[in-house]
């Protein structure tokens, strides 16, 4: 990260993208009021904002992307563990 880079807190990232989604707040207003560069505050509305999975479930594109990386993994161990050889007692005593 650059010396001079701002870094901002998840609480403060999340309340502007909950502003923009209430609507009524356009990126040019957020940019004048907060000093946040328009790209950055469109990356955190990417990232941040809630995507309807199911009717009474929600999740952020961050989520999401960490579940399917989590899914992924859960697949390798899978093929790996069904390469094992079966359980046995011999094997065990």
């Amino acid at each position: 990260m650059a010396k001079n880079q701002k870094s901002y807190t998840p609480e403060f990232k999340q309340q502007i993208v909950d502003l923009y989604n209430a609507g009524g707040t356009s990126y040019p207003q957020l940019e004048r009021e907060y000093g946040v560069n328009r790209s950055t505050l469109s990356n955190w509305v990417k990232q941040l904002s809630p995507i309807k999975v199911s009717e009474e479930e929600t999740v952020t594109l961050k989520e999401y992307k960490a579940l399917q990386k989590e899914i992924q993994c859960l697949k390798i161990e899978n093929e790996i563990l069904k390469k094992r050889p079966p359980y046995s007692q011999k094997n065990n005593s």
